[in-house]
């Protein structure tokens, strides 16, 4: 019953980092690197980047381990 729980935590958390990184009107948007043909990510940007790769990675054990058990 917890793994189940995680995952919708872990979701909602993902839909949240990957709607804040849309590039022409999310973080980036607002910081001021919109207008760029490419741009590095720093800062804020790079941390919630970061974070959405591990909550992702997270997400698939997860899942991996309530389809085993």
């Amino acid at each position: 019953m917890i793994i189940p729980t995680l995952q919708i935590i872990i979701s909602v958390a993902l839909i949240i980092l990957i709607l804040v990184q849309e590039r022409s009107s999310g973080l980036s948007g607002i910081l001021g690197g919109g207008g760029e043909v490419y741009s590095q990510r720093r800062g804020l940007e790079k941390g919630f980047f970061g974070l959405t790769v591990v909550l992702v990675i997270v997400f698939a054990v997860l899942s991996l381990l309530n389809f085993v058990f």
